[in-house]
């Protein structure tokens, strides 16, 4: 058994996803359903309650309904102890106003961590695939001597441009921290590398507080945690990058060490998917030694296939039908119903949705309980296609939730 640190874990799942629409037209970010059995926000919180941190607060306010029930209803947890994981939506503690940014998520929310009194708090985002054991960074933060720890993945320079980018000297003190920079700054060790900042800080509580309590009275702040307060950190001399290569998951193979994905716009959230489904997956669900733990096929019964029905380099959640339609390269989430000769190939199927007999559904994610009539085609006419659902600029066509095609 570990022996922790008095640890508040803040999870900010407050995200609209506008790059996500329309599979965020009716939810939040974080609540959108992924890998057939899971929903975003599972992958942050298995990460946690695996590392042992069962103190958990979820904060929540864009279209929250649907998250909040998942979170009430796929983790609880019962018993009379401290623990707990509980959603926490915007309450106006500072004044008639929503979040305005992520640091005021956290400032609005200072009750949280006056009640709990940790000596450190864990911030993450809510909407990355990834493992992680987050009790490694906050030892090394606590070794660092610093009061704020950046999780930072290293990427090649030039993908760089699209994100947070931390340049460290060779003690990992970082010294600048860059929105989004045309030039990236290289990691000490490697020229053609940089850190990209995964949204995930560890800060020293009392630290914390006093960086968002003065960013606060900043006129000039937009409120925004990589924006404006790791940046007060920074420029202090008081921030410390923790290399998640360096971080040790029970049960990682060799090719799925390492894997985080920012699936914020449809063509990263398809082609996450695609990691799940290959020989030697690229992210494995399958490691029971740091599972991500759901609940939502949990009253479902198997999958089944029948009158010929089947499917080939996919993954298929309970209570699914393949019904003489064929399959292949796909994920099906629970209680999809596929008809007799239907063919689904290269596609993301949302809980509930029901593809027609001889319906064709080619490289598109169908949101939750879409119907595709008798010997409709999807994914094949482009023209077609963009008259009736948007197309991503890869080329992914996506059906909203309720949809009848």
């Amino acid at each position: 058994m570990r022996t922790q640190p008095n640890v508040l874990a803040i999870v900010l799942a407050g995200g609209e996803g506008k790059r996500l629409f329309p599979l965020t037209e009716d939810r939040a970010k974080p609540a959108v359903p992924f890998g057939g059995a899971y929903r975003l926000i599972d992958f942050v919180l298995s990460n946690l309650v695996n590392a042992g941190y069962l103190k958990i607060a979820v904060l929540t306010q864009y279209k929250s309904h649907s998250l909040d029930r998942h979170i009430s209803e796929a983790w609880s947890l019962s018993g009379p102890t401290s623990q707990y994981i509980a959603s926490v939506p915007a309450q106006q503690r500072r004044g008639k106003r929503w979040f305005t940014g992520s640091a005021d998520a956290l400032l609005q929310s200072l009750n949280l961590i006056y009640d709990e009194k940790p000596a450190y708090v864990i911030v993450f985002g809510a909407d990355h695939v990834y493992r992680m054991d987050p009790f490694q960074m906050v030892q090394e933060h606590i070794a660092s001597g610093r009061s704020c720890s950046v999780a930072g993945i290293r990427v090649p320079r030039q993908e760089a441009t699209a994100f947070g980018c931390i340049q460290s000297d060779d003690d990992g003190t970082i010294t600048q921290f860059l929105e989004k920079p045309a030039d990236p700054p290289s990691t000490p060790d490697d020229p053609d590398v940089a850190y990209a900042s995964m949204g995930n800080y560890v800060f020293t509580t009392e630290a914390l507080v006093q960086a968002l309590l003065e960013d606060e009275n900043n006129p000039d702040s937009d409120h925004d945690m990589g924006g404006d307060i790791i940046p007060y950190f920074v420029d202090r001399g008081d921030a410390h990058v923790y290399d998640f290569s360096t971080n040790e998951v029970p049960g990682a193979t060799e090719r799925d060490k390492g894997y985080w994905r920012d699936v914020g716009t449809i063509d990263a959230f398809y082609e996450a998917h695609m990691d799940l489904i290959s020989v030697h997956p690229v992210f494995n669900l399958y490691n029971g030694m740091w599972p991500i733990h759901s609940t939502d096929n949990k009253n479902l019964p198997p999958a089944k296939f029948t009158q010929g029905g089947i499917a080939q380099s996919s993954m298929v959640a309970p209570g699914s039908i393949i019904s003489g339609g064929t399959v292949r390269n796909s994920v099906l989430s629970g209680d999809v119903h596929v008809a007799e000769g239907a063919t689904v190939e290269g596609s993301v199927l949302m809980p509930g949705v029901r593809i027609g007999k001889g319906a064709v559904v080619r490289h598109a994610i169908l949101d939750k309980n879409a119907y595709v009539r008798e010997g409709e085609i999807i994914g094949v006419d482009r023209a077609r296609d963009e008259a009736r659902f948007k197309i991503s600029p890869g080329g992914v066509v996506v059906v909203g939730k309720n949809q009848v095609v």
